[in-house]
């Protein structure tokens, strides 16, 4: 069990406590890595349930001093509790053990009916708690964990995530994951089938009726890249495309491991006034950040299967922000592209700075060159379909499944 000193370190902030308690299926708990301050994955999940009649909490962890404004901003509305465990070690090995040494004992003795799983670094104790329990376990995979680009160059802690998923996801009976290739992908490695719960915002009605501005009467055009300011996620490329693109400014909305590499690169450029970094940003500060911008950016390196089998959430957001795309030509970004219309698409290679400040250039003529109607009725079809809306029935279908681990002979 846990000591005194472990509860004490553990911050809680209730939410609207009314729709947490409707009657209905059972109490589940999430579990989480993050802080849960930015994860709108988490939280539109957590949401479903509750519509769906269960009574949720989310277990993160806890980055900020216990109740921090921005905490208490971001939770205030949810129709879930948040817990946050505060954790000795931030990274890691030793983070991923204690997290999982701690979210275990959480399990075994909280009320729960159904064990809802955050990716491959929570499933470990929420595995085995339900086997020990005998409860309900449910997986949602939001990437291929072992293929991220922070463990694809650590050959020996990559095979030890990917000792665990071969152990545990065969034993899974009920899992999801956000693109169809990585459900294929995993499929292909483990026979696990895996339904299709693509990462999408929920639909915006009042976005339709928003006119496109005038981008060529404006002084500055708007390239956005919002999410995690990570390794390979083109930053640094656009960085320095914006010296051939007098015209536009950058705006960086996010945080992560390379944003201080990030501002420090920028800092030195002769146009660093043209490039802005707004960090961390509640959803709703980032969606009115989003509706300003001319075109967003989703570029990704090929730094392991995680990136070129993704569905960034971004792309979603800016489909309901109806702002067009600039994407690397990936399998799922394609898809959209191709169906949708709603994005352009740029080879995977197109990092040289004067080749890829032309293809910014070309998207943004071309988007100016389009007709109001046209372009509208390209995201209205995209806008209704992209969109949680069609997403949480597949979600509450394949939660339904869930039964206890099937346990195998080893």
């Amino acid at each position: 069990m846990e000591s005194r000193r472990d509860r004490a370190a553990v911050t809680t902030e209730p939410c609207n406590t009314a729709a947490t308690t409707l009657p209905g299926k059972g109490r589940c708990v999430m579990a989480v890595t993050n802080d849960m301050l930015t994860d709108q994955r988490v939280r539109r999940a957590a949401t479903t349930l509750v519509e769906a009649g269960w009574t949720v909490t989310v277990v993160g962890r806890s980055l900020q001093p216990a109740g921090s404004p921005q905490y208490r901003r971001a939770d205030a509305c949810e129709p879930f509790a948040v817990s946050r465990m505060r954790l000795l070690f931030r990274r890691k090995a030793f983070f991923y053990a204690e997290y999982n040494l701690r979210l275990l004992l959480r399990l075994l003795r909280m009320p729960v009916d159904l064990i809802y799983s955050n990716d491959t670094d929570t499933l470990p104790a929420c595995y085995l708690a339900a086997r020990l329990r005998r409860k309900r376990l449910f997986f949602d995979a939001h990437e291929m964990f072992p293929e991220v680009p922070e463990l694809v160059g650590r050959k020996a802690v990559k095979r030890v995530w990917e000792a665990i998923e071969a152990r545990l996801f065969p034993r899974l009976t009920a899992c999801c994951t956000v693109s169809q290739s990585i459900a294929d992908a995993y499929a292909e490695r483990y026979g696990v089938k895996m339904s299709v719960v693509r990462n999408l915002p929920p639909r915006r009605h009042d976005a339709a009726d928003a006119e496109p501005d005038a981008g060529s009467e404006r002084r500055e055009r708007v390239l956005l890249y919002q999410g995690a300011v990570n390794v390979g996620r083109g930053v640094d490329w656009l960085i320095d495309a914006l010296e051939w693109l007098p015209q536009c400014r950058l705006v960086v909305a996010g945080d992560g491991d390379e944003l201080q590499l990030m501002i420090a690169k920028a800092a030195i450029k002769p146009y660093k006034d043209r490039i802005e970094f707004l960090g961390r940003m509640l959803p709703g500060d980032l969606a009115a950040v989003t509706r300003r911008a001319d075109l967003g950016v989703c570029l990704l390196k090929r730094m392991g299967l995680s990136y070129y089998y993704a569905l960034p959430n971004r792309v979603g957001d800016f489909v309901q922000a109806r702002v067009p795309l600039l994407m690397t030509d990936f399998p799922e970004l394609r898809r959209v592209a191709e169906r949708y219309g709603i994005g352009t698409l740029v080879p995977e290679d197109c990092t040289e700075p004067r080749r890829l400040a032309q293809a910014v250039a070309d998207a943004l003529r071309h988007w100016d060159a389009m007709p109001a109607d046209e372009r509208r009725q390209l995201f209205d079809r995209a806008g209704e379909e992209l969109c949680w809306e069609s997403e949480r029935p597949r979600l509450l279908t394949a939660i339904d499944s869930a039964t206890p681990p099937i346990v195998r002979p080893s």
